[in-house]
């Protein structure tokens, strides 16, 4: 669905390049002969297209987008591997150099494909994606992919009756919860979507806990992509609607997460509309063992325990600006991409991709780093590194005089500078200077060139500070090394 699309005049249908794996790999299918050329790695800097289904945040998300994209061949898993640390640690290199703060974390492959992949995230409020980190290890991962183990049930329980209540137009978790007076903790949900053989698969949650459509796609017998079943579906096949199902004596394979099947004396619908049970017990009132699977298809929560063992878990919000994947033969194969090995043979090559969305770091560069006054650059994405104001440049000569020198003397020693010369009020021009918000800042003035003086201001500096003509490019120099 991603895929943009266009039609030429022939109506032949072609698509804008979404990512490249695809055209790289034809390429070394073509040059590549011999495994004397692996491993090798191909990178470019291009404009990538999406059809995204809800771009938002200006550059954050667009269908337009700058990507450094690479690829790389190799002969063996083992090569692969270390080709793929060594571009682990280098984003993360990347990411340091650029003053973000960012995790890396273990992600779902997705339409992508591959054994394994890492997104980096820079984290933010405004991000798309929640990221599960341990409190005490180093453990993370995006939501979607961090596993939740089994739960231990309780021992001893002392089981209530069976018992059906009724519960008029109460349909949601929150309705039923208030209708009788309980929390959503104590409530199993049960969520309805299509199989692969068979027509519908029942989906069991603990009432507070939200299902994890990733997870719940890749169990077996589950259609993949999900795709849920829709009220008239539900009504023929089960004889109610959405709001009144539970697992109790239901004709479709259940499947149950772990928190839920630790539940006792819990509430869940009673397959009749207007009617819920209260007091089930798994193995007393959900008879039919072999529709019934335990799996692991919820959301991790802030609280739960960290799937390394260590700790519990955090939750944060993401942006991701790079992924990484071991894809394995996925597109060699479908290509035919082969090279001969030490002993004539073909083998078939093993791949790996990884990209960083430029002008995504951009943005999140941005969005973890501002204040009310404007953008607070990072200096090593800053457009300028400098900015040289200068007070009443129209009327005074010895302040044009010393600028001209100060702007050579920056661009001499390659600093980046910008010489905002328009013929404004000095407040205007400190508010756009902040807006803009590059790092370093240079005032000049008659009044402090009397003094032999010039006004330095950090962007995140509350106070200015004056500092000698002649010393001002190494005290520049010292504040950006």
């Amino acid at each position: 669905p991603e895929l943009l699309r266009i039609r030429d005049r022939h109506d032949r249908e072609f698509c804008y390049g979404p990512t490249h794996e695809e055209v790289i790999t034809d390429i070394v299918r073509r040059e590549v002969r011999s495994y004397k050329q692996l491993p090798v790695n191909y990178y470019q800097i291009q404009t990538k297209f999406r059809d995204e289904i809800r771009p938002r945040f200006g550059v954050m998300r667009a269908r337009e987008f700058s990507m450094k994209d690479a690829y790389s061949f190799h002969t063996s898993k083992e090569c692969l591997d270390k080709t793929y640390q060594v571009m682990y640690h280098t984003y993360s290199k990347i990411f340091e150099r650029l003053g973000l703060e960012f995790r890396a974390v273990e992600a779902d492959t997705g339409s992508i494909g591959g054994s394994s992949s890492h997104e980096f995230h820079v984290l933010a409020d405004s991000g798309e994606d929640a990221i599960a980190f341990s409190n005490k290890s180093e453990y993370a991962a995006n939501v979607e992919l961090a596993p939740n183990p089994p739960v231990q049930r309780k021992k001893n329980i002392q089981e209530q009756p069976l018992e059906k209540i009724s519960t008029p137009d109460q349909h949601t978790i929150e309705e039923v919860c208030s209708f009788i007076n309980i929390t959503a903790d104590k409530v199993a949900k049960t969520l309805i979507v299509k199989g692969d053989t068979d027509p519908l698969i029942a989906l069991v949650l603990r009432g507070d806990h939200e299902l994890n459509a990733v997870k719940a796609q890749k169990i077996a017998g589950v259609a993949n992509p999900l795709q849920f079943a829709n009220d008239r579906e539900i009504k023929e096949s089960l004889g109610c609607n959405p709001g009144s199902i539970g697992p109790v004596n239901l004709p479709c394979p259940v499947f149950v997460d772990h928190a839920a099947w630790s539940l006792d004396n819990f509430v869940c619908g009673a397959n009749e509309d207007g009617y819920h049970l209260q007091g089930v017990n798994w193995k007393r009132d959900v008879t039919d063992g072999n529709k019934i699977r335990c799996e692991d298809i919820r959301n991790i929560v802030e609280g739960d325990p960290s799937p390394d063992g260590q700790g519990t878990i955090i939750i944060k919000r993401g942006i991701e600006v790079g992924h990484i994947f071991q894809l394995g033969d996925k597109y060699s194969k479908a290509l035919k991409a082969a090279v001969l090995g030490n002993d004539g043979k073909e083998i078939i090559v093993t791949m790996g991709c990884y990209g960083i969305g430029v002008t995504r770091v951009v943005a999140a560069a941005i969005e973890q780093n501002n204040d009310e006054h404007g953008i607070v650059w990072p200096l090593a994405i800053a457009p300028f590194t400098v900015s040289l104001i200068p007070i009443n440049l129209e009327k005074s000569s010895e302040v044009s005089e010393i600028c001209e020198k100060i702007y050579l003397d920056l661009v001499h020693n390659e600093i980046e500078v910008l010489f905002d010369d328009r013929n404004m009020r000095a407040g205007l021009m400190f508010t756009d200077h902040e807006l803009v918000g590059i790092p370093h800042r240079i005032v000049v003035s008659e009044k402090n060139i009397k003094q032999g003086l010039i006004e330095y201001k950090g962007r995140k500096d509350s106070q200015v500070e004056n500092v000698k003509i002649e010393e001002l490019i190494s005290f520049i120099k010292n504040k950006i090394s």
